[in-house]
């Protein structure tokens, strides 16, 4: 997944907001740049009736790149219709790994910290530099305890792949609905489809750790619930975010960010 921290209470609702109003609108946006393309072609340039070879490889405009943006990591997304073999509890722990400890981790925690501090989100941890330094190292665990626990601790115990596949076919809304039914539906090592226990119990989880290193005043039940329910509704606007960025890289930016290919 992507490094995304979550912020306590109300910080945390105003931030899911627009992560999820961010993700849709730049989905919409690539949608929509696809369809206009489409319906502007001159009619001679219009596809004809010949079709490719089905077994002919998928157009390296639709893949998923390695990174978002060229900075955030999408190590675990899937191109539509790639075959994968199914990852070992080894791979599960490097995909972890990497998500925690990228060099862009430390970007989000940093935005994050500074911002969480402006508000005033969490009151025992005061200002200056030594208040913003327990935001950030909080906000830092968060992050790992999450990866951790959605992305190698389940995944072993349930024997699920946690990786995103990319559906990359059908209507805006089937593919946003698509994304959308990940963070409760995905596959098993198998390639079944099932209730995906590594994100619902993953997210749980890490919520209710978070009580062992946030301040007495900020650990209820309450509190773990709106968390727990936070950390899965960011994650799915992630899915979403996945989801279209073939689309966006294309559309929006003709391909800039396309990973590099091979040498041999």
């Amino acid at each position: 997944m992507l490094p995304v921290i979550f912020p306590r209470r109300s910080t945390s609702r105003r931030l899911s907001a627009l992560v999820l109003s961010t993700c849709v609108a730049l989905a919409g946006l690539a949608a929509q740049a696809q369809s206009s393309s489409a319906n502007t072609l001159p009619p001679q340039d219009q596809p004809t009736v010949n079709k490719p070879p089905e077994n002919a490889p998928v157009d390296s405009g639709d893949k998923q790149t390695k990174r978002i943006l060229g900075i955030l990591p999408n190590f675990r997304a899937v191109s539509a219709d790639e075959k994968l073999p199914p990852e070992t509890v080894k791979e599960k722990f490097i995909d972890a790994t990497e998500d925690s400890f990228d060099y862009s981790s430390i970007f989000v925690p940093a935005a994050l910290a500074g911002y969480s501090m402006a508000r005033d989100a969490t009151p025992q941890f005061h200002q200056g530099a030594a208040g913003y330094g327990r935001y950030f190292w909080h906000s830092a665990v968060d992050q790992t305890s999450e990866n951790y626990m959605v992305e190698f601790v389940y995944p072993a115990l349930t024997h699920e792949d946690s990786r995103y596949y990319t559906l990359g076919h059908g209507g805006f809304m089937k593919r946003t609905g698509y994304a959308l039914s990940r963070a409760v539906v995905t596959r098993t090592d198998s390639g079944n489809e099932t209730f995906n226990f590594s994100e619902v119990l993953g997210a749980g989880s890490s919520a209710g750790l978070s009580n062992l290193y946030y301040p007495s005043a900020s650990r209820s039940l309450g509190n773990t619930g709106t968390q727990w329910g936070l950390d899965v509704g960011i994650d799915s606007a992630v899915f979403v975010f996945r989801e279209f960025w073939p689309d966006i890289n294309r559309h929006v930016f003709r391909n800039k960010y396309s990973d590099a290919p091979a040498q041999k």
